[in-house]
């Protein structure tokens, strides 16, 4: 009789389900939102001013400015479709793949770039970290900007 309880109360918790935690509920604070576009403008700001200053060719400066446009349009898609697929929203393989493959190359096209440029040792890490910063900022940035309208519509 004993036994016969005990395995009719562990069958009825293993039907219990715990509910998700509401992750879409969570509106980020106005201090991280200030913070990322903050960071995202001193990340964009500090390359573009470095670029303008920098004592290289014209065209270099116009390879090095294409690079964090593709940069910050593919690290933003890739977010992007990284957090459709987290919630369940169509993204096809292609895309998705796309989008990956797309912010390898942008920081990888720097790497490149930077390696066989004519700039001192600190001028490529002032590019690399400003580039970095913009790139992750930007995702931040996109993902506030998401969270707050996915928040706004549920109200």
């Amino acid at each position: 009789m004993e036994i016969q309880k005990f395995e009719e109360t562990r069958k009825q918790e293993e039907t219990v389900t715990t509910p998700k935690p509401n992750i879409q509920g969570i509106r980020p604070t106005a201090a991280f939102i200030g913070a990322s576009w903050a960071a995202l403008g001193i990340g964009l700001i500090s390359y573009c001013i470095g670029l303008w200053n920098a004592s290289m060719e014209l065209n270099e400066k116009g390879y090095y400015f294409a690079i964090i446009l593709f940069g910050l349009f593919s690290a933003i898609s890739a977010q992007k479709s990284v957090r459709d697929r987290a919630e369940n929203i169509e993204v096809t393989d292609i895309y998705y793949g796309i989008s990956w493959v797309m912010t390898l190359t942008s920081i990888t096209l720097l790497i490149i770039g930077l390696r066989n440029a004519d700039l001192g040792l600190s001028e490529k890490g002032f590019y690399g970290m400003s580039f970095a910063l913009a790139l992750f900022s930007s995702i931040a940035v996109q993902k506030n900007t998401r969270d707050i309208k996915v928040i706004d519509k549920q109200s």
